[in-house]
C-alpha cells in the first residue's frame, strides 16, 4: 500500500481513515527538504509494513491552508493520529524503523490508555488542540 500525498481532492481519504479508526502517520515535509527526499522510500516501505493504517505525506508548503500555524522545527516531523487522539507530535531521526516501533506501541494501546496519555501533559493538551488532523480538516470544510 502507498502513502497518501496529500492534495485537496484526496482530503475525504484521509478524513475517512480518522472516521474508521485506522491509525494516521502523517509526515510533514517539505519538497525542497533533501532529507525529506531521502527519507520517502522508507516511509513509503513502512506503508507497505502497515496496510491497515493510513500513512501520508504532507508537504507543508503546497498545504499550508492545512498545516497552519503547526510549529515544524525540523524535517521530518511526524504526526501519528487515531480518530480524535493525537498520539505523537514531533521531530523524529528520518529512520523509518524508529517509526515503525513508535506505531507498533501505539497499535498495542486500548482507546482509553490513549485518551489518559493525551490528557498526562500539558504538552500532550496541546497536541490535542493545535495538532489534530480532523479539526484542522473540518476547519477547511
Amino acid at each position: 500500500m502507498k502513502s497518501l500525498f496529500l492534495e485537496p481532492d484526496n482530503f475525504p481519504q484521509l478524513a475517512a481513515a480518522l472516521d474508521d479508526g485506522r491509525w494516521v502517520v502523517a509526515c510533514l515535509c517539505a519538497g525542497w527538504c533533501d532529507v525529506c527526499k531521502q527519507y520517502r522510500p522508507g516511509f513509503e516501505a513502512l506503508a507497505a509494513e502497515f496496510p491497515g493504517q493510513q500513512f501520508v505525506w504532507i508537504d507543508i508548503e503546497d498545504q499550508a491552508d492545512l498545516v497552519g500555524d503547526l510549529d515544524v522545527e525540523n524535517f521530518p516531523t511526524l504526526l501519528m493520529q487515531r480518530g480524535d487522539i493525537v498520539a505523537f507530535y514531533g521531530t523524529m531521526l528520518p529512520e523509518p524503523r524508529q517509526v515503525a516501533r513508535l506505531l507498533s506501541a501505539q497499535l498495542e494501546r486500548s482507546e482509553d490508555e490513549l485518551r489518559r496519555e493525551a490528557a498526562g501533559s500539558a504538552e500532550r493538551q496541546q497536541w490535542q488542540r493545535d495538532c489534530n488532523l480532523r479539526a484542522r480538516l473540518n476547519e477547511l470544510s
